[in-house]
């Protein structure tokens, strides 16, 4: 049974859920131990099973740090407050651009003029 077969509420497997979000299971795995709000249920084998709540703040998450441009620590602090108006938390890391589509989420853009700078101090430091 594919998983936009199944109910809302119904719990799904970190496989699942993995291919929902198209981030790999470790990834899943990573996000449960910085975020203690993430608890899917485990069965024998250490089996996970994502509840609809565990499902939306997964979404949540992968929303804030692959979209918005979060950091895991900013996301943490947001989680952890109870106002979660943006501006009384961390700003994202750095701003990325909306995608033209909502499939694959936006590559940062590229400052190549910084890059350069960046590139040509490491280089005189390294020869100083």
């Amino acid at each position: 049974m594919a998983t936009s077969d199944k109910a809302p509420d119904a719990f799904r497997t970190i496989g699942e859920l993995s291919l929902e979000l198209g981030v790999p299971q470790h990834i899943l795995r990573y996000w449960e131990s910085k975020f203690s709000q993430l608890r899917p249920l485990q069965r024998a084998g250490n089996r996970r099973y994502y509840r609809a709540a565990d499902v939306a703040l997964a979404r949540r998450i992968h929303r804030l740090l692959s979209q918005e441009g979060y950091t895991v620590r900013g996301v943490q602090k947001l989680l952890e407050s109870k106002d979660e108006a943006p501006a009384a938390i961390a700003l994202p890391a750095h701003p990325i651009e909306p995608s033209s589509t909502s499939a694959a989420p936006a590559a940062p853009s590229l400052d190549i003029d910084r890059l350069v700078r960046l590139r040509d101090q490491l280089s005189a430091a390294l020869s100083a």
